[in-house]
């Protein structure tokens, strides 16, 4: 309770925090267990396993070759383990590139989009073959 002092001011006469905390602390009690019980029920989202074509596959297996593709040398993909941080990662391909042809240019030689690119020219310098860069472009698309 707070009693206004006329010499002196305002003067305290008990605990007025008490109070309103007093009847704060249940509703707070109910949020959180509310809080620990949704944070409990969300389960992480899980990428599902996408069954991938014969063609799909060998274009996973160029793109983690480290003597071809070597893609998991710069970009993060998925399933893919050390991978590097250079370039973007390499997800949801079909909405970034939903011109397949486009994604094919950048990864034969991206010199052509952007000169001062250090993505390799793998279908120019003959890294990969035409058949290698189209196999990785149809793994990529399946991301």
């Amino acid at each position: 309770m707070i009693k206004i002092n006329s010499s002196s001011g305002v003067s305290s006469t008990g605990s007025v925090a008490a109070a309103p905390m007093n009847a704060v602390m249940p509703l707070f009690a109910v949020f959180a267990v509310t809080l620990i019980l949704i944070c409990l029920s969300i389960q992480p989202a899980v990428a599902e396993e996408v069954a991938l074509s014969a063609v799909q596959n060998q274009g996973k297996q160029l793109a983690f070759e480290r003597s071809k593709g070597n893609c998991l040398a710069c970009h993060q993909m998925a399933d893919g383990a050390l991978a590097g941080n250079v370039g973007p990662p390499l997800l949801q391909m079909q909405a970034r590139f939903p011109d397949r042809a486009v994604l094919r240019e950048q990864i034969a030689d991206a010199r052509i989009r952007n000169p001062g690119t250090i993505m390799p020219p793998f279908e120019a310098h003959g890294i990969l073959s035409a058949e290698e860069v189209d196999a990785i472009v149809e793994y990529l698309y399946a991301l």
